[in-house]
């Protein structure tokens, strides 16, 4: 098999034949718009290492060097993303037959299973709740955003991407339709209890909004009211609030919603699988995650220890 020499020099990292065999790739990956930017960045960064290094002809401790030289300032979930990248390349140029699979059973980046953010008690969200002045615009938008995240577990960019005809029928249910993780088209639902539908409809008639296409959640501000919130906009309202009420944790976050409804629901009954469909999680490993945490919670050994020892 050729050597990588001709795609790697030391004065630039991509070359245009390795631009040529980058594209190839991804034509092969067949990935999302931003799945082909994350493995696109990926690899530049990877040739960018080789090229520093001076090697021209990988091997596979190479490989290994590379993920050792991202841990000093990358985080094991970037790590992670970009030793895939690495090794779906070599394992397509091996099946090129332009390289061996250098790359073939190295591991990645060891992950915390354990959640980044912390959920809301049920008291918490009340509270919360309670705090937001529902007689203005902003407070009735406010307050639909939160209800809504907290009961049906939907990310931050599928909040933001609804729009006002995405509220449709679900068999005898009103649900709200949104673009699964990694879909084109919004098939995938959450449904809208009646408490929830009503709070969103009392915001959109104060708004005054009735076009289908328009956004269901629109900023507020002067410079750019109507417009759609951004990610940005929408974690940054529910920190505000969060933070009105003493809720400063930086583990406490617009995500924060989506574990509150997952807790919540398996605290009330809902079943792991239950979670998983509402959170539209692919593996229900992930989901897991919760149900875990919620055992150890439960468990409360140490305060049967003490009452054994100290009576």
């Amino acid at each position: 098999m050729n050597e990588l020499q001709p795609i790697v020099t030391a004065e630039i990292a991509v070359t245009e034949r390795s631009q040529e065999l980058i594209t190839r790739w991804l034509s092969f990956v067949d990935g999302s718009p931003k799945t082909s930017q994350t493995y696109t960045r990926a690899i530049a960064q990877f040739f960018k290492y080789l090229a520093e290094q001076g090697i021209s002809n990988p091997q596979r401790e190479d490989i290994i060097a590379y993920r050792e030289y991202l841990k000093a300032d990358h985080k094991p979930t970037t790590i992670q993303a970009y030793m895939i990248a690495v090794k779906l390349f070599f394992r397509w140029l091996a099946q090129e037959g332009l390289y061996n699979n250098i790359a073939d059973r190295v591991k990645g980046a060891k992950l915390d299973r354990e959640h980044k953010k912390d959920y809301l008690t049920s008291k918490q969200l009340n509270k919360l709740l309670a705090s937001i002045d529902r007689s203005t615009e902003a407070g009735k938008r406010d307050y639909a955003i939160i209800a809504l995240m907290s009961t049906t577990g939907l990310r931050t960019i599928s909040v933001i991407s609804a729009d006002i005809g995405d509220i449709r029928a679900a068999g005898d249910a009103t649900a709200l339709y949104y673009k699964g993780k990694g879909h084109t088209e919004k098939a995938t639902y959450v449904k809208l209890s009646e408490k929830v539908e009503g709070f969103i409809r009392e915001y959109l008639q104060a708004r005054g909004e009735a076009d289908s296409q328009a956004p269901l959640f629109a900023s507020v501000a002067h410079r750019n009211g109507g417009e759609r919130l951004t990610t940005r906009s929408l974690s940054r309202l529910v920190k505000e609030r969060l933070n009105a009420i003493g809720l400063t944790s930086d583990r406490l976050t617009a995500h924060s919603l989506r574990h509150t409804a997952a807790t919540l629901n398996l605290l009330s009954g809902g079943s792991v699988e239950e979670t998983q469909q509402l959170l539209n999680h692919s593996n229900i490993s992930t989901t897991m995650i919760y149900s875990h945490a919620l055992d150890r919670a439960k468990n409360n050994s140490e305060y049967r220890i003490s009452k054994a020892i100290f009576g």
